[in-house]
């Protein structure tokens, strides 16, 4: 009797544990799957999906470190731009390509930030994605046509709150809309919004005269303001320009509550194994901390992040809660 009452006692316990590994299968199924595609990632082409235009800090950016991720890895990295709907295009289609590692957004922050409060019906949702690195950041420039006048922000300011005036932006819900808007609240000013097709061409339109000014991407008008052609008048950023350190920040000038900078950021679907995004965080901290990566971040204005996981996640949470405060008490909407 005492021999029956052990081995069935050994045979629940026997039982149990099968049952708790069978419970606990397709989880460790699935670290283990991850493991073994991280051994062997990459082993196909890359594919970075910018969506915003050509010419842009991002579209630099994806090709700078694409470069030194094609050395690294020895198989290449393929920037497409995908623009369109304030980056929703671009994004979209990554958070609809498979969760393995060879698709990439890489883009600026706006996207997970700005639109969910401006635009209806998204086609994604930010936990479509998982961050791979908050890479860099960038403050924005307000600067003015030379044909202006305008000498300093009190000048600005002083015709926004007369005539008025017209700023251009990299398009609806880009971050030199979201600057135009806030400006317009703190400062008590009138500027007509004019959107363009990204940064590139906004920038543009302030060399051409086509529009009074813009604060847009500090790396898109510095070489425009070192040759004398777009009048600097404050940037942004917490801190001034390393490349025009002569220019006032916001914050300086009293107005702190326009104090904000893009986040260049690289995402990929929410799928994709741990293992893999690992991986990719690892080379992307390598290529932009290589000597040369260095230099052309510094001649950009780009200062590195490099946050991951929940750090990453917590940045661009509180950005959207910002913004979603802003779009409500602006009343900035889609042009």
């Amino acid at each position: 009797m005492t021999l029956s009452r052990r081995t069935s006692a050994q045979t629940l316990a026997l039982f149990m544990a099968c049952a708790s590994c069978l419970l606990l299968a397709p989880g460790a199924q699935a670290q283990a799957q991850g493991q073994g595609q991280a051994q062997n990632y990459p082993s196909k082409p890359i594919r970075f999906v910018n969506n915003f235009p050509p010419g842009g800090p991002s579209d630099f950016l994806a090709r700078t470190v694409g470069e030194a991720i094609t050395t690294a890895f020895k198989q290449p990295v393929v920037t497409e731009n995908k623009a369109g709907a304030g980056g929703n295009i671009g994004a979209d289609l990554v958070a609809k390509s498979p969760a393995d590692g060879y698709t990439v957004l890489f883009g600026i922050d706006t996207a997970f930030t700005v639109n969910p409060s401006i635009y209806k019906g998204m086609p994604f949702k930010p936990s479509d994605f998982k961050p791979i690195m908050v890479m860099v950041s960038s403050g924005l420039l307000v600067g003015a046509h030379p044909g202006t006048g305008f000498k300093s922000m009190k000048d600005l300011i002083a015709q926004g709150k007369g005539k008025g005036l017209n700023f251009s932006s990299g398009g609806s819900g880009s971050p030199g809309h979201l600057a135009a808007e806030i400006f317009m609240d703190a400062a008590g000013i009138q500027i007509q919004h004019v959107p363009y097709k990204g940064n590139t061409p906004a920038v543009l339109a302030v060399l051409s005269g086509e529009v009074d000014a813009g604060v847009l991407a500090t790396p898109g008008m510095l070489p425009h303001v070192k040759a004398g052609k777009i009048t600097p008048l404050a940037v942004t950023s917490r801190q001034r320009s390393r490349s025009a350190p002569e220019v006032p920040t916001v914050s300086e000038l009293g107005l702190k509550d326009l104090e904000l900078e893009v986040l260049y950021i690289a995402m990929v679907p929410a799928a994709t194994p741990e293992p893999v995004v690992q991986v990719l965080q690892k080379a992307f901290t390598e290529a932009l901390k290589r000597p040369d990566t260095q230099a052309q971040l510094a001649s950009m204005d780009l200062f590195f992040e490099g946050l991951t996981g929940a750090d990453a996640s917590k940045r661009l949470s509180d950005l959207a809660q910002r913004y979603a405060r802003t779009v409500q008490s602006t009343g900035m909407k889609v042009e």
